[in-house]
């Protein structure tokens, strides 16, 4: 009973967040972008304040961190997203979110100045090799698809520099109440844009649904569940719930909203997540210096 509630664990985020893609494209449906932006970290706010962990006390001076941590983690990749599915497939967003473990441990290794082993460099470049075969049918469309592809990468570029901004917040104080933080920053940034395209968009119920699950659960419940699972089998073990992010988005994209999606795309999304595996769990990240030009 242990052994699958933990599996469980580790399934629900990857589930959660791989549907993440078909409800943004859901709700462009009914609202801009910046609407779905502002929309989803609403309710997600709204939801983490539930928890009582949330309101556990943060220090003062740790507030320009949380700042910053409420742009990368939250205003800006999550702006990036429903801007890309204007142009892209939820699909095809979903399966470039399979460069976030192989973004972040690059962006660790620059700013740690270390350069990773081997093993971790060649699933890095399995990885990134994966995330090519990915982006070229889409580049391959036009401007706006290219750019839409550029978006999605940005996004997940500024997921790996959030991480590494994260960590330390989280080692010193409970995640919930970090995450809640940054979250209210984040209300605050996309405040002026978001309200006025609510005020313009054209409502039904299956958007509005749409919307208010990615908000409660792909802003709030999924974060909890990967802090219980992380407190329960590890963080490394429960960070190998983003591999399924891929899978599910690509899965629901096609059955759900019938994307169409090139062959290539689909052999990249393996590359990617395969070089992503064979990263995380293939050695040590950080094991000799990067020489730097750097003063």
């Amino acid at each position: 009973m242990t052994r699958t509630r933990d599996w469980a664990l580790l399934a629900i985020p990857g589930i959660i967040w791989g549907s993440s893609f078909v409800f943004i494209a859901e709700g462009l449906r009914a609202t801009g972008p910046d609407g779905v932006t502002f929309v989803r970290i609403l309710i997600g706010f709204a939801t983490l304040a539930m928890f009582r962990s949330a309101w556990s006390r943060v220090a003062l001076r740790d507030w320009p961190a949380l700042a910053l941590l409420g742009l990368v983690w939250f205003a800006f990749p999550l702006s990036m997203f429903p801007r890309a599915e204007e142009h892209v497939s939820s699909a095809l967003t979903g399966m470039l979110n399979g460069a976030v473990p192989l973004l972040t441990a690059i962006v660790a290794a620059v700013l740690a100045r270390k350069l990773p082993s081997r093993q971790v460099l060649f699933g890095l470049a399995t990885g990134m090799a994966g995330v090519l075969l990915i982006a070229i049918p889409a580049m391959g469309q036009g401007r706006s698809e290219s750019a839409s592809v550029l978006r999605i990468l940005a996004a997940c570029i500024s997921y790996g520099f959030a991480l590494s901004i994260a960590r330390p917040l989280q080692q010193k104080y409970n995640a919930i109440a970090v995450i809640w933080r940054a979250q209210l920053v984040a209300l605050v940034l996309t405040m002026p844009r978001g309200i006025p395209e609510l005020m313009r968009g054209r409502w039904s119920p299956v958007p509005l649904a749409c919307l208010a699950a990615l908000g409660a659960l792909g802003t709030a419940v999924a974060f909890v569940v990967m802090t219980i699972a992380a407190g329960r089998v590890g963080p490394t073990r429960a960070s190998a719930s983003t591999f399924l992010v891929p899978a599910v988005a690509l899965v629901l994209g096609v059955v759900v909203r019938g994307d169409q999606v090139s062959l290539l795309s689909v052999v990249g999304c393996a590359v990617c997540i395969g070089g992503a595996m064979l990263m995380r769990f293939g050695g040590r990240v950080m094991v000799r210096p990067m020489h730097s030009r750097c003063a």
